[in-house]
């Protein structure tokens, strides 16, 4: 039996964005697998998730322990990281106090693997191979300083912007640097996988794309479908998020609302910025918490994913494709999932192309239909959560662990 300790920087329960699903989904799969799974996860203060709610099958089968700390960025610690060497983005989620449950389990047990869900928890390497033999496997989210490669390039404050410079250079040499310690990486598209294996010549580098229960997707919740309404959603704190509500406002939704007079526009997500509510676009309602995943996708006819930045997988459209939505998204969007573009998925870069196949939507119930139909067809083939998994834990095994 293969013995995992998966380490998060997120509460996993509950899945409400693209990390914590990536983390829930994993463990779900390691147990229903048979692995032997401990998994630990700081629980922030900014994305605090009572323990209370975590379901008891997922308590059991994870052996969940979550540890408390305030991750908050502050301007006191932000101007003392100036007289370190280290990211202000990572240094933030090492602390004592996880040091201590990390030894205390690396102690008491014997691991295969040891999982660290993303760079920010990486700072815990030295302790791991100091009190264990495991091998350490860095599950890669996204490749952190390209994302923040975008955010620097748009940040209009001089200011602000040399920090931000300061603090991608840090982070860029962390991510190199931890790319070599660990033993194997996991990405979670191809493309991620190719940039670390330039980054890290010959190092083992797996993809593993983030499963679903698709089964649960399947499922119908409340239907009431509100007639020719896309809708965005997504965790509205991350930049590209913002960006690409903001490149679809200003250079697409105008243009389809002349077109068909009767459509409507939702955007919706978790931390949504305050002005977005004071917007003055017709037929737009923005929603700021979604109290049912489920019932809003079934409720809502045409998913837009109109990124244009951004590093890593849209779980999003894995959800999206799960319930069977027509999807309009940028190249960028889409980025590794094997879609088929004009079969189960319509892929536009430019503001005229993105308008023409909404347009193209909203107006022609058949080319929707088929879109719907295609795309649950693909989640069931490619997003089985459990089959995800046992092909990762076939790679573990391939390690000699």
């Amino acid at each position: 039996m293969l013995r995992v300790l998966q380490i998060s920087n997120k509460a996993p329960f509950p899945p409400n964005d693209g990390s914590s699903i990536a983390v829930y989904n994993m463990a779900k799969g390691f147990y229903e697998n048979d692995v032997k799974l401990h998994l630990i996860a700081i629980n922030t203060k900014k994305h605090h998730k009572p323990d209370f709610e975590v379901p008891a099958d997922f308590k059991k089968g994870s052996h969940l322990l979550t540890v408390y700390k305030n991750t908050n960025v502050t301007l006191v610690g932000a101007f003392f990281n100036l007289f370190s060497s280290q990211s202000y983005f990572v240094s933030r989620f090492c602390f004592a106090e996880m040091e201590s449950i990390l030894i205390e389990k690396l102690k008491s047990n014997t691991y295969d693997i040891v999982q660290l869900e993303g760079l920010f928890v990486a700072n815990y390497i030295p302790l791991i191979r100091k009190y264990s033999k495991a091998k350490i496997v860095l599950r890669a989210h996204n490749v952190e300083h390209l994302i923040w490669e975008r955010h620097v390039k748009n940040e209009k404050s001089v200011l602000k912007k040399a920090y931000l410079n300061l603090q991608l250079k840090r982070l860029k040499r962390f991510e190199v640097q931890v790319a070599g310690q660990v033993d194997a990486i996991v990405s979670i598209t191809h493309i991620d996988k190719a940039v670390f294996e330039k980054m890290v010549p010959g190092k083992p580098v797996f993809t593993c794309i983030t499963g679903v229960n698709v089964d649960y997707y399947k499922r119908r919740g409340k239907n009431n479908l509100r007639q020719k309404t896309l809708f965005y959603f997504a965790s509205m704190d991350w930049i590209p998020n913002q960006e690409a509500v903001d490149w679809f406002l200003e250079n697409c939704w105008k243009q389809i609302y002349s077109v068909v007079h009767d459509c409507k526009l939702v955007i919706a997500g978790r931390n949504m910025p305050q002005r977005y509510f004071k917007m003055n676009e017709p037929n737009v309602l923005v929603v700021a918490n979604v109290a049912n995943s489920k019932d809003f996708y079934n409720q809502h006819d045409i998913m837009i994913v109109p990124l244009l930045s951004g590093s890593g997988l849209r779980i999003k459209i894995i959800e999206g494709m799960s319930y069977g939505k027509a999807i309009v998204s940028t190249s960028v969007g889409a980025e590794g999932i094997n879609v088929t573009p004009g079969e189960n998925i319509l892929i536009a870069n430019t503001p005229l192309e993105f308008s023409s196949a909404v347009i193209e939507l909203l107006n022609n119930n058949d080319k929707r239909h088929k879109l719907e139909v295609e795309a649950q067809k693909f989640a069931e083939k490619e997003f089985d959560n459990k089959k995800v998994v046992a092909g990762l834990i076939a790679f573990y095994k391939s390690l000699n662990v």
